[in-house]
């Protein structure tokens, strides 16, 4: 059976991956917990520093948010007040996609269809200028290229949308890719590097030697392995493979897209186009994906009339020709998402590696990510750019917080 992601209506938008037996080796130097974007990137890339890596995922691979998501490489337009920790590592991270994309295309030989048309930001009325223009200010003070435009400007980049588009921002230095041409070409890599991928398989524990991990163990058996990380994404926060009781600060949250046919009559859009409901991103394939909806409902799977209605229902209010566009694929994915929306890559004292909480910038911090847990598997640190990303910083922000209430 192939992964999909399906939908109550029948609608499926195929991922293009197929199961692939694979055995459960003794020892592995690594076992990466999780197969989705973040954990394969990160094996693919050990693998290259001459390790044997093995894969463990639940379900089939891609099968949480990797392959629900829109494929956004977006820092400029995903800048907003609070994000000013994340920026850096945003920015330097799609400073390290034309390489990644360049490799990754190269060893897998599956082109990700890579795009750098950038983003336009929309408002809609009076009230979405103002606070539009209050992102932009952020956007100049942090040094993010973003370029104001009226309405009229607007519509010159995108002909099709509604006169009722006021004002927008240009961010030309964003871009995209898609999400299963990505999970296709990271499969095939994997593959090539000899990463052994071992699909609809929970781990059930982290075992340890002392004090130090020492593999993990499933109803199938163990893995002995040097070192153990998980990237289980939206379950990570889930008890039972972390030691003592600890539980990540991750949970999962639900965010519902739907694939809209394009064709000559309907026209399609030459940029990513973002509003205060939704956003749209034209793909190579001719389809273009609205999303998503944010929904903190913890694992409710599936789709919903009053999700789809409100993806469609903001997609027409700036762009009519959707009303004519056939309705490819709809579909629904958990976000892993930190208390803090950003990022969680550390060492415990035990050894144990994570890398999880990537919220909805998984395929933006994706090369980034990757290179800092080969550098942490490697030297035992983290670079400059990702040092602020460990689990402490939610220590500290507890013990500020009773400071607070016992103040």
């Amino acid at each position: 059976m192939s992964a999909v992601l399906t939908s109550p209506i029948g609608l499926r938008r195929d991922s293009g991956l197929r199961p692939r037996p694979a055995a459960l080796p003794e020892h592995a130097d690594v076992v990466v917990v999780g197969g989705g974007l973040i954990g394969l990137s990160i094996a693919w890339r050990l693998a290259g520093t001459g390790r044997s890596v093995t894969v463990i995922e639940r379900d089939t691979v891609g099968a949480g948010a990797s392959l629900a998501a829109t494929g956004m490489l977006a820092p400029a337009a995903e800048h907003e007040p609070g994000s000013d920790l994340l920026l850096p590592l945003a920015l330097d991270s799609l400073r390290r996609w034309p390489a990644f994309r360049d490799a990754l295309q190269q060893a897998s030989g599956v082109g990700i269809d890579y795009r750098e048309e950038g983003t336009l930001v929309l408002a809609i009325g009076r009230d979405e200028v103002e606070r539009l223009r209050f992102r932009h200010d952020l956007q100049r003070r942090s040094g993010v290229a973003a370029e104001w435009l009226s309405g009229p400007q607007v519509r010159t980049r995108e002909p099709l949308l509604r006169p009722n588009v006021t004002a927008g921002i240009f961010c030309p230095r964003d871009a995209q890719v898609d999400p299963r041409l990505v999970m296709q070409a990271l499969v095939r890599a994997c593959d090539a590097a000899g990463v052994g991928i071992v699909e609809g398989l929970a781990v059930d524990h982290v075992a340890y030697r002392g004090e130090r991990t020492s593999g993990i163990v499933t109803s199938q058996g163990s893995i002995a392995a040097d070192t153990v990380i998980l990237a289980t994404g939206a379950w990570s926060g889930q008890g039972g493979l972390l030691p003592n009781g600890l539980i990540l600060p991750v949970r999962p949250i639900k965010g519902q897209s739907l694939a809209l046919k394009t064709t000559k009559r309907t026209g399609t859009l030459a940029h990513m186009v973002w509003t205060e409901q939704i956003h749209m991103a034209p793909k190579g394939d001719g389809s273009l994906i609205v999303g998503a909806t944010v929904e903190d409902c913890g694992f409710r799977d599936g789709v919903t009339a009053g999700g789809l209605f409100a993806l469609l229902e903001g997609a027409r209010q700036v762009l009519p020709g959707v009303e004519e566009m056939e309705v490819e694929a709809v579909w629904s994915g958990f976000r892993p998402t930190s208390d803090d929306d950003a990022p969680i890559v550390d060492a415990l004292p035990n050894g144990l590696v994570i890398a999880t909480g990537h919220h909805r910038n998984g395929y933006l911090l994706a090369p980034a990510t990757a290179d800092a847990v080969v550098d942490l598997v490697e030297t035992g640190t983290l670079p400059d750019v990702c040092r602020g990303f460990g689990l402490a910083r939610f220590v500290q922000a507890e013990d500020e917080r009773r400071q607070r209430a016992g103040a």
